[in-house]
């Protein structure tokens, strides 16, 4: 899966789950998800499970810092570092 595929996947989400579907189309890749308070402790635990699930990729427990959360691009960079399934569940067990 391509770096937009996965950054289109991960805004859907948020815009469906977080926004209600974002109708006035507020929400871009470089929003700060973080200080405009989109993301709190449970969103960010829902979007990991999403990622998890729909994504294929773990997040490890050292991978959850806010450096990695606060907009669309670093969570998809985040995802795209972590790499395939296979990578991403090595990465988790670690």
């Amino acid at each position: 899966m391509s770096s937009d595929e996965i950054s289109e996947k991960i805004s859907a989400y948020i815009k469906e789950r977080f926004l209600s579907g974002d109708q006035n189309k507020e929400l871009e890749n470089s929003t700060p998800l973080l200080e405009w308070g989109v993301l709190n402790s449970m969103n960010t635990a829902l979007l990991l499970m999403y990622i998890r699930d729909e994504l294929g990729v773990v997040v490890p427990p050292q991978g959850i810092v806010a450096d990695n959360f606060k907009d669309i691009d670093s969570i998809t960079r985040m995802v795209v570092d972590l790499g395939s399934p296979q990578k991403a569940t090595v990465a988790g067990t670690e």
